[in-house]
């Protein structure tokens, strides 16, 4: 278990405090998500609370941080302690499904909250929702339909996936072949590979045989950029097929690099370079952190945290019930994901966007890497209430 001591934010000696907040920032801060969420969430969180100012509102804010080193047990283990001993009222982030709802259901039980940016599991919104927690920044649910419906509208009606071969694989290809085919286009097949295999070669050349326009990739982390760098090898984006990775990251792009990358079409809530005051918050961002632009997860962070920093605010107490409820009754408000709402499932709603990697040559830096095809409006990005099975949905 690794604690990275608190950092006192917002107090000054010449005035009293009325409310004092912990946030716990729990993520990946050595492993394969460090990169996406890791020091850079911390750094996301920090900035939160330095333009909330709660200097001049009576109110304290301290973050800690800690890895939970993709284990369930760890992440479990270091949430009951930072309740138990810190008396933190917030833990934010956590990356992992698995450990993001072991997480859900000890804040529930100890009457804390959970803002989760780092999580794709629509389970967070659906029956495994809790009143306790919120779900910022994208599930899986918003991928598939994202990517999916988008692409189909775009022209790309003809897919075929090539898929994890496990249960997060499985429901990645379900979900979207759903949305494909509701929205009017059609899967010629898929081919499923075991987890980590370093050869794609077979699975690349049953997806050029098919013809289908799309190639869904229907995997993550490793697996994702080993795809992506064979097919790249393999010339299938040149050709005219399109590759969509269902869950990508600019992280993995900028990883994988846009002589590598370009092409590749993927759902994102956020980007960088959107508009002058994300421009502006991520240059913030990137001095404090090595350069590097922010993910989607960190500008989650961020948002999450100044909404909760806000209903302390309205609420006038960190009363887990009240500021609750008065995160779902305040519009979500901020520079990086504009409008939005919370549902009573907990699922933060706001526009998503589909991007695609740009080629070099039309590229003019390091981190200018997406183009814009489309913008998901909030009313259809998350999966509709109607649908939803969590208890909380009357």
């Amino acid at each position: 278990m690794v604690f990275v001591a608190g950092v006192l934010l917002g107090a000054t000696p010449s005035l009293a405090q009325d409310i004092s907040v912990k946030i716990g920032v729990l993520n990946d801060q050595s492993g394969i998500y460090s990169d996406l969420s890791g020091v850079g969430s911390v750094v996301a969180a920090q900035l939160a609370v330095e333009d909330f100012d709660g200097a001049s509102k009576g109110i304290s804010v301290e973050i800690l941080s800690a890895d939970h080193q993709n284990k369930p047990d760890v992440g479990s283990s270091i949430a009951r302690s930072w309740i138990d001993q810190e008396d933190v009222d917030v833990i934010a982030d956590v990356p992992g499904s698995a450990i993001a709802l072991a997480v859900s259901d000890i804040v529930e039980d100890k009457g804390r909250i959970h803002l989760n940016s780092g999580a794709g599991t629509a389970e967070l919104t659906g029956a495994e929702c809790s009143p306790n927690a919120i779900h910022w920044t994208y599930d899986t649910w918003a991928l598939a339909n994202g990517t999916g419906r988008a692409m189909v509208q775009q022209g790309g009606d003809t897919w075929f996936f090539i898929s994890a071969d496990y249960a997060f694989g499985h429901a990645m290809e379900q979900d979207t072949s759903a949305v494909v085919e509701a929205t009017g286009g059609q899967v010629l097949g898929s081919a499923r590979h075991p987890l980590g295999t370093n050869d794609f070669a077979s699975f690349l050349l049953q997806a050029q045989s098919s013809g289908a326009k799309v190639i869904g990739l229907a995997n993550g982390g490793g697996d994702m950029i080993n795809a992506v760098k064979q097919a790249s090898e393999f010339g299938i984006t040149q050709s005219g097929q399109s590759l969509a990775a269902l869950v990508a990251f600019i992280s993995d792009v900028h990883s994988l690099g846009l002589q590598t990358a370009q092409g590749l079409v993927l759902t994102e809530a956020f980007y960088w370079d959107q508009n002058d005051e994300s421009r502006a918050w991520s240059e913030r961002f990137g001095a404090l952190h090595e350069g590097k632009m922010p993910t989607q997860v960190h500008a989650g962070v961020y948002s999450s945290i100044m909404h909760y920093l806000k209903a302390v605010e309205a609420a006038g107490t960190k009363d887990a019930d009240a500021v609750m409820a008065k995160m779902k009754e305040m519009p979500i408000d901020d520079p990086l994901f504009g409008q939005g709402e919370v549902r009573v499932d907990g699922r933060a709603v706001h526009d998503m966007y589909l991007f695609r990697v740009k080629s070099p040559e039309d590229s003019t830096g390091e981190w200018d890497v997406y183009e814009t095809l489309a913008t998901i409006p909030a009313s259809e990005a998350f999966r509709p209430l109607a649908d939803s099975d969590c208890p909380l949905v009357q």
